[in-house]
C-alpha cells in the first residue's frame, strides 16, 4: 500500500464519514470462535504461545499426557479473541481436535457432565483442518489404520455410503467389518463408540450417530439400523451418571489419533445460579475439569490433552480462596498453579490493531489513504495507550469515537440531517454473515420496536396475518435473568383490541440442536417469563432436523401454545440496520432519540419483519423448514453368513470410492432400511377388513417384515422389473408425472402429491368409511392419525379430520398407496403410474 499512489483525499473522507468501521467491531462472540476473525498476533502472543507449547509437551513427552492452563483477563480484554487465535493456529498445524465449551450454554448445573458430553459431540461436528467434521477426521484415521490404501477424510466421507452399499450387495456389512478390525487393534475401547464414530462418515446417518454420541436417545428403529444401544427408560440423572464415562471413552479413542485441546470459556454466570449442592458455575466447572484431568490421565491418551480455562481474575481468585482442596491446582498444572494474565493494549499493539482494521476498510473500498493509520496520528494512538492502558474493547471504542475528519457543515433542518446520515449508512453493503450475530440482530429489532411505542399499528403482513389497532406500550428486559440465561432477548408489552399481549422475542441462529432447543424451551415457558406468546426469530434456511429435540419443542411452541417462528431475512432487516446505524451516530448528526424515532416511523411502521413478529401467528410449521434426514423407522437386516474381516475385503469395498457418483448415497440410508432399494422387492398384503395392513420388504430372497422382524424364505425375489406390478417396482430417483385410477388420469407434481391425491379420492368415494385408514399402523408407529403430533410430518386429508404421514420416500409411498386401495377392496390393477422419464 505504501508504494501505491494515494487516493483522492475527498474519496477517503467520504468513506470515513460514512463508515465508522470501529463502531462495528470489538466483541468476539461464541460463533466467531469457529471462524477466523482479524487478529493482531503480537497482542498477548505470550498467552497463545504458552498454549501451543503446552500442547507440544504432552504430544512429545511420555508423561504427563494431560496438562492444564488458566487464562485470566478483564471483560473486553480479548479472552474469546485469543481462544479463536488458538483454534485457528491449531487448525493450521493439523492433527489436533478442538473442543469449545461456552459455559453460558449450560442451563442446568446439576447435569454438567451430560451437557459437556453434548458439547464434545457438537464441537467434533464442527469443520476441522481437513474441511470435514472433526468426527470424520477421527473416523478416517480409524479406517486408514486397518486398510492398506489410505483415503483422505474428504474423499471417504463423500463416498462412504456407496462403499457401504457395495458391501451389502456382496452380502457383507462394511460397518461390521471395520468395527471388528478396529476393535482388534483397540480391544479396550467400547465397540459402540467405535461404531458410532464410523457412522459419522455416512452422509445419511451422521446426524443420528452424533445425536447418540452426544448422549441422546435414538428412536428404536434408528438405533437398530445403526446397531447402537437403545434404552428408553433413561432419565436425565441416568445420563448424567453415565456421561463422564462416555466422555472418557470418546476422548480416549480420539486421543489415539489426534491431540486434544479443550477450552472452557465464560465461566461467569448469574451469581445466584447454583446446583443442588450450592456450588456456583465456576465451582461446578472446576470439579468437572478435575474429574476430566484425573480420568484422562489414567486413560493415557496417546497424543496428549490440554485443558484451557478462561475466566475473570476475580473468578480465579475466588476459586483459590478455600474451594475444595486440590481442585484449582488441577486447572493450571502446566504453570504450577499460576494463571496466564492477558495484557492491556500497549503503544505498539494499539498501532497494529488500528492498522489492521483500517487496512480492511480501505482494501474493501479500493482506496489508498495518505498513510496506513489515517485519519489517526501514530503518536496520538501511542499516547492514548500509554495513558489509559485500555482493553481491546476500550481501545476500539475510543477509535470509534475519534474516527473522523473535519466536521461537516450540517443542515439546520433535523430531517435533512437525518436523511444525510441515512444516505451515508446506505452506502455500506450488508452481507448474510450479519445475521449470524444474534445479539446485534436483537439490538436492531429492539431499536425498531422502540420507535413504534405509543403508535397505533394496523395492517396485514406478507403472510396474510392481521394487525388491528395494536399499540406497543414498552420494551423490557427478561426476568428472571438467571433462568433466561440470555436466550430471550427482550419482551414487547402492548394492547391489541383491548387485549394485553406480552411477546418474548428470541433471535436464535445457532446450528446445533441442543443449543437451539435450549433457546426455544425458554420461549415456551410463558409462566416463568410472564409471556402470552413466544416468538422465535431465525432464518428459515437454518432448518431444524426432525431428529432434534428442538423439533418437538418447536411443535409445542407453534401448534400448542400460540407461538411462532418468524423468518429472519436479510432484505427485511437491512433498512433497520441502516436506521440503527444513524441512531448509533446520533450525536455526530446532532439528532435526539425522539427525532430519530419520529423520522424512522415511515420505515418501521411498514417493516415486514417487525409486523410479522407483532401479528397473531398461524399455528402451522412449514414443511420445507424442517430437514428430513431420510433415516426413517427401519430394521437393519444384516447378512446371516459369517463376516470376512480380512484387509483385502475392506480394501475391496473402499478402493473404488474415488470415482463413485455421490448421488448413490441417497439409496444407502433410505426410507426403510440402509439396504439398497435396488435390491428390494416390495409387496403389499391386505388381510380381512378387521386386521391391520403391514409392509413386506423382500431383500435378496428373504421377506423382512419391518414391524415384527419375521423373516420368511421366498423364491425368486428378483423378477424382471417389467413383469412386476406397479406396487412391486423400484422408483428410486424416478419422478412421477401422473397416475390413472379407475380409468381417470390425475397429474401430480411429486410422490407426496400422489399419496395425498389418492387419500382425497378415497374420501370422495368412501366418505363414511374413511376412518378405516386408521388401520395403517406398524408396531411402533402410526401412518394415519387424528392427531398430527403422532406423526413426523403430516398432511391433513381434505374433507376429513385425519392426518397422514408424508415424510416417506417414493417406494414407501407406493407401498402405502397399495395398502390404501386394498383397504377399500380395489383390485391390484386399479392404478397405473406414469413416470417423468
Amino acid at each position: 500500500m505504501e508504494n501505491t499512489t494515494p487516493s483522492p483525499l475527498e474519496a477517503v473522507h467520504i468513506v470515513i464519514k460514512n463508515q465508522n468501521i470501529f463502531s462495528k467491531v470489538g466483541i468476539v462472540r461464541e460463533q466467531n470462535v469457529w471462524g477466523k476473525v482479524p487478529d493482531v498476533t503480537t497482542l498477548n502472543a505470550h498467552a497463545s504461545d504458552t498454549v501451543l507449547q503446552a500442547l507440544e509437551q504432552v504430544k512429545t513427552n511420555e508423561s504427563p499426557k494431560v496438562t492444564s492452563l488458566v487464562l485470566t483477563a478483564q471483560q473486553g480484554q480479548g479472552k474469546t479473541h485469543l481462544v479463536n487465535r488458538v483454534r485457528y493456529q491449531l487448525g493450521q498445524k493439523g492433527n489436533t481436535t478442538f473442543v469449545y465449551a461456552n459455559v453460558l450454554n449450560y442451563t442446568d448445573l446439576n447435569l454438567i457432565n451430560y451437557q459437556f458430553q453434548q458439547t464434545v459431540a457438537d464441537s467434533l461436528a464442527r469443520v476441522g483442518s481437513q474441511d470435514v467434521m472433526q468426527w470424520q477426521e477421527i473416523a478416517t484415521a480409524m479406517v486408514n489404520e486397518v486398510v492398506s490404501t489410505s483415503k483422505t477424510a474428504k474423499i471417504l466421507s463423500k463416498k462412504f455410503d456407496h462403499a457401504y452399499k457395495a458391501s451389502l450387495a456382496k452380502g457383507k456389512n462394511l460397518i461390521e467389518l471395520l468395527s471388528q478390525k478396529i476393535g482388534q487393534k483397540k480391544p479396550h475401547i467400547d465397540p459402540y463408540i467405535i461404531r458410532g464414530i464410523l457412522w459419522t462418515l455416512s452422509e445419511r446417518a451422521s446426524s443420528y450417530a452424533i445425536k447418540w454420541l452426544a448422549g441422546n436417545e435414538l428412536e428404536p428403529s434408528h438405533a437398530q439400523t445403526l446397531g447402537l444401544p437403545y434404552n428408553p427408560e433413561k432419565s436425565n440423572q441416568d445420563r448424567e451418571a453415565e456421561a463422564l464415562g462416555n466422555i472418557r471413552k470418546i476422548l480416549n479413542l480420539v486421543g489415539y489419533y489426534s491431540s486434544i485441546v479443550i477450552c472452557f470459556d465464560e465461566l461467569e454466570t448469574d451469581p445466584d445460579k447454583v446446583n443442588k449442592s450450592g456450588l456456583t458455575s465456576p465451582q461446578v466447572i472446576s470439579l468437572l475439569i478435575k474429574s476430566l484431568y484425573d480420568t484422562l490421565s489414567q486413560a493415557k491418551v496417546g497424543k496428549g490433552v490440554v485443558i484451557l480455562t478462561v475466566m475473570l481474575p476475580d473468578t480465579w481468585r475466588n476459586l483459590n480462596e478455600g474451594f475444595l482442596g486440590g481442585t484449582p491446582d488441577r486447572l493450571s498444572t502446566y504453570t504450577q498453579g499460576k494463571q496466564i494474565e492477558l495484557q492491556f493494549v500497549n503503544p505498539n499493539s494499539i498501532v497494529e490493531l488500528v492498522k489492521l482494521w483500517l487496512d480492511i476498510l480501505y482494501t474493501n473500498k479500493n482506496l489508498v489513504p495518505p498513510h496506513p493509520l489515517y485519519p489517526f496520528d501514530e503518536q496520538q494512538l501511542r499516547n492514548h495507550a500509554k495513558r489509559e492502558k485500555p482493553t481491546v474493547r476500550e481501545a476500539l471504542r475510543w477509535c470509534a469515537d475519534n474516527f473522523k475528519v473535519e466536521e461537516d457543515i450540517l443542515p439546520e433542518n433535523p430531517l435533512e440531517r437525518f436523511n444525510l446520515a441515512l444516505s451515508r449508512e446506505q452506502e455500506e453493503s450488508i452481507s448474510e454473515e450479519f445475521l449470524e450475530d444474534r445479539d446485534r440482530v436483537a439490538e436492531i429489532l429492539r431499536f425498531g420496536f422502540n420507535t413504534l411505542i405509543d403508535q397505533k399499528i394496523s395492517g396485514e403482513t406478507a403472510s396474510g396475518e392481521k394487525i388491528e389497532s395494536l399499540v406497543i406500550q414498552e420494551i423490557v428486559d427478561i426476568t428472571p435473568k438467571s433462568r433466561n440465561n440470555g436466550w430471550i432477548n427482550f419482551k414487547i408489552i402492548g394492547i391489541e383490541k383491548e387485549q394485553e399481549f406480552k411477546i418474548g422475542v428470541a433471535v436464535i441462529q445457532q446450528s446445533h440442536g441442543v443449543t437451539v432447543n435450549a433457546g426455544i424451551n425458554r420461549l415456551t415457558d410463558y409462566k416463568s417469563f410472564d409471556l402470552t406468546r413466544g416468538c422465535l426469530v431465525r432464518s428459515k434456511s437454518k432448518k431444524i432436523k426432525k431428529t432434534w429435540e428442538a423439533k418437538k419443542t418447536l411443535n409445542h411452541l407453534v401448534k400448542k401454545i400460540g407461538g411462532e417462528w418468524v423468518d429472519l431475512k436479510l432484505e427485511e432487516i437491512t433498512s433497520l440496520i441502516y436506521l440503527y446505524g444513524v441512531y448509533q451516530q446520533r450525536e455526530r448528526y446532532q439528532l435526539s432519540d425522539e427525532q430519530i424515532s419520529l423520522f424512522s416511523l415511515k420505515d418501521t411502521l411498514k417493516n415486514p419483519l417487525l409486523l410479522e413478529i407483532l401479528s397473531n401467528p398461524i399455528p402451522i410449521i412449514e414443511e420445507e423448514i424442517i430437514e428430513d434426514d431420510d433415516l426413517l423407522e427401519s430394521v437393519f437386516t444384516s447378512p446371516e453368513d459369517e463376516l470376512d474381516t480380512e484387509d483385502d475385503e475392506l480394501d475391496g469395498f473402499l478402493e473404488g470410492t474415488d470415482s463413485i457418483d455421490s448421488n448413490d448415497s441417497e439409496e444407502i440410508i433410505g426410507e426403510k432400511s440402509p439396504i439398497s432399494e435396488s435390491s428390494q422387492e416390495v409387496k403389499g398384503k391386505a388381510n380381512n377388513k378387521s386386521k391391520e395392513y403391514e409392509v413386506v420388504v423382500v431383500d435378496k430372497g428373504k421377506i423382512v417384515e419391518p414391524d415384527n422382524e419375521k423373516i420368511v424364505e421366498t423364491e425368486n425375489a428378483e423378477d424382471n422389473e417389467i413383469e412386476k406390478q406397479w406396487f412391486e417396482r423400484n422408483y428410486t430417483r424416478k419422478p412421477i408425472r401422473a397416475f390413472t385410477f379407475q380409468d381417470n388420469q390425475y397429474e401430480v407434481n411429486s410422490w407426496r402429491d400422489f399419496l395425498i391425491t389418492v387419500c382425497t379420492l378415497m374420501n370422495l368415494y368412501h366418505k363414511r368409511e374413511i376412518e378405516k385408514l386408521l388401520k395403517l399402523k406398524g408396531t411402533t408407529r402410526s401412518y394415519v392419525s387424528k392427531n398430527p403430533e403422532d406423526l413426523n410430518s403430516s398432511e391433513k386429508i381434505a374433507g376429513t379430520n385425519l392426518y397422514i404421514e408424508t415424510s416417506l420416500g417414493s417406494n414407501h409411498i407406493v407401498k402405502m398407496v397399495h395398502k390404501i386401495v386394498s383397504i377399500f377392496e380395489y383390485s391390484d390393477n386399479c392404478i397405473t403410474i406414469e413416470l417423468d422419464e
